[in-house]
């Protein structure tokens, strides 16, 4: 972009936003002249994210969880009111664990679900009258697991898919009304990993393989992930609409 601070007056709310590709993302609206509403569920990791930024001015909590309809609407709700509107909403709350599919208990479908899924659905629609009112448009962080297989999260994987065409359904949907479109990373080099290395009982090897993955032999920095949000939420990206767009060195291309 030739303007350094391409989103200048506008106001975005970036769910998940304390840590890993949502705390990144964060950041380069900030870099690009937005202010930005930090969605995530302790208020304390919200709070620690503004300390490091150092930049209260244009930098507004919304802390809460997503685990249902009027959860979402909250935060929605805290973001709005700070921030005096909203152009654009980033969905990018998740959770993520490796569970076998026999192991699979009710808790951690419901917990996978809700916040990945339904957290984002309702995240939209209670956003979706302000995002109307700016023109605005929301990017929604999907996976590469919602596109290929990824053992052993079949929770997991379900949860992405659905992101991924909900995206597609809202984009025939809402047309004309706001653009939506859809991130897919794949392995990306943040805490959500190496909690998922060290509990695999052999860190080393865990990341050796996430590394794998992708063909270009290396994991995505959350940087390189915000980059292409910030891409979709752009008006370079003004005729892009129901993207599914994988960052991911070339992971979901085949084996």
């Amino acid at each position: 972009m030739t303007d350094e601070r391409p989103f200048a007056g506008k106001r975005v709310l970036v769910t998940g936003g304390a840590r890993g590709i949502g705390a990144a993302t964060v950041r380069r609206f900030l870099e690009a002249g937005a202010t930005v509403a930090i969605g995530a569920r302790r208020a304390d990791s919200v709070e620690a994210l503004q300390r490091a930024l150092g930049d209260q001015a244009r930098v507004v909590a919304a802390p809460g969880g997503l685990s249902d309809q009027a959860s979402c609407a909250a935060v929605v709700e805290a973001a709005v009111t700070d921030l005096g509107g909203l152009d654009i909403l980033v969905n990018a709350a998740g959770v993520f664990e490796e569970v076998p599919f026999e192991a699979v208990s009710q808790a951690h479908w419901d917990t996978t679900i809700d916040v990945n899924a339904a957290g984002t659905f309702f995240t939209l629609q209670a956003a979706l009258p302000y995002l109307e009112a700016t023109g605005g448009n929301a990017v929604n962080l999907g996976s590469d697991a919602g596109l290929i297989g990824f053992p052993p999260s079949s929770a997991y994987s379900a949860a992405k898919a659905a992101v991924v065409n909900l995206t597609r359904a809202l984009a025939l949907e809402l047309a004309g009304r706001i653009r939506v479109n859809c991130v897919c990373p794949g392995n990306v080099a943040t805490d959500m990993i190496d909690a998922a290395a060290e509990t695999s009982g052999d860190r080393e090897a865990y990341l050796a393989a996430a590394r794998s993955r992708a063909p270009i032999g290396r994991m995505a920095r959350p940087e390189e992930v915000a980059d292409a949000i910030l891409y979709l939420a752009s008006p370079r990206a003004g005729f892009t609409h129901g993207a599914i767009l994988s960052v991911d060195g070339g992971g979901v291309c085949g084996f």
